[in-house]
């Protein structure tokens, strides 16, 4: 596997990364009540020694009382919890490493635990959890507001801590997302309307706020995808235009770079195209793009996280791409959670001792 684009350097507002890998945010569970560890940010330590570009935290809650299904996801406001990030990226600059948080609110999405209820209520759209299927009420303008505020301070605390940038969670079905998504946004309100571009107005609204909060050259990527949990089929953007529509007003709110989540990265977005998605979001928008999805594995992460395996794949399509330059940054989820060494077992070419994804991996914070 040839992999030397995978191995220059980029930069963008400041962000001066040594390679192409990106960490993909994943959700991990190990923060006792919320707040990580020090086994977390030694989790997180050992990726930055073995030279991941920049690490992007698992979702983590912003202050709404049920931003989160689990009450072992870090959250990310509290002085404890706070206190506790600091020392994760302090772990993670001491090996030379470069981090941003991802900031999560998981939005009408049923708690993992079924003895655990959140403090509060569900925040949704129109108290849909998916298309049809009612869950609580939907968000007043005020919690609407609120929740707008919370993204904001998270993005203020995540710079003051010393973090390299700032990510936030907008796909998936989860909060954001729920917004985007028609099926789930009935509102009549400045948040909702037929049209897709109407339905981004609350993620256009954090970014203002998150933008406002951290200054014009603090990076700020947002996290998308078209299709949900809830439906592995659906889209927000049937065509190029839908998808400009949707992506341009974010760039022009605050968007830095686009994090494009598919299943599978060389899958095209488009009939008539061999570009994905994070391909056309940068040739729609002229912003940087980071692309995702069963990088260097032979299985989805949808069956890994169900508890099957995946074998190790080629990354000849994904570095051809890369050479094309139709995205910049590479996303890569389970072979990093598998190996904190992946990135110097391929910069070195040592393809042989490139491990497998096993199920095992997700019990325990390695």
């Amino acid at each position: 596997m040839a992999a030397d684009a995978l191995f220059q350097p980029f930069s963008f507002k400041g962000l001066t990364l040594p390679n192409r890998v990106v960490m993909a945010p994943m959700t991990r569970s190990f923060s006792p009540g919320g707040v990580a560890t020090k086994d977390v940010a030694a989790y997180y330590g050992r990726r930055a020694a073995n030279q991941v570009g920049l690490i992007v935290s698992e979702g983590t809650g912003v202050a709404r009382p049920a931003s989160l299904n689990d009450p072992n996801i870090p959250r990310f406001h509290g002085e404890a919890e706070l206190a506790a990030w600091k020392g994760v990226i302090d772990a993670v600059h001491a090996e030379g490493g470069l981090m941003a948080p991802q900031l999560w609110h998981v939005g009408a999405v049923r708690s993992r635990d079924p003895n655990w209820s959140p403090p509060g209520p569900y925040d949704s759209p129109s108290g849909l959890s998916s298309p049809g299927h009612k869950f609580g009420e939907g968000m007043t303008e005020e919690e609407v507001a609120d929740a707008i505020s919370a993204f904001a301070r998270a993005a203020a605390d995540a710079k003051r801590l010393g973090f390299d940038a700032v990510e936030l969670h907008g796909a998936h079905g989860y909060l954001i997302d729920q917004f985007f998504w028609a099926g789930t946004n009935e509102r009549a309100d400045l948040f909702g309307g037929e049209q897709l571009t109407q339905r981004a107005n609350f993620a256009a609204e954090i970014l203002k706020a998150v933008r406002a909060a951290v200054g014009p050259d603090y990076p700020v990527i947002i996290r998308l995808s078209q299709w949900k949990q809830q439906d592995f089929t659906a889209k927000l953007a049937h065509t190029p235009d839908e998808m400009s529509a949707w992506l341009v007003p974010l760039a022009e709110a605050g968007a830095d770079i686009f994090h494009c989540s598919q299943r599978r990265f060389w899958e095209p977005e488009f009939e008539g195209s061999d570009l994905n998605f994070a391909g056309w979001a940068k040739k729609l928008t002229g912003k940087p793009t980071i692309t995702v999805g069963s990088v260097g594995l032979d299985g989805d992460f949808i069956a890994g996280f169900a508890g099957q395996g995946a074998g190790v794949a080629s990354l000849d399509e994904l570095t051809r791409r890369l050479e094309n330059e139709e995205f910049d940054l590479v996303a890569v989820g389970r072979a990093l959670l598998q190996d904190p060494e992946w990135v110097v077992k391929v910069r070195e070419a040592r393809n042989s001792e490139l491990q497998p994804f096993e199920r095992t991996a997700l019990a325990t914070l390695y």
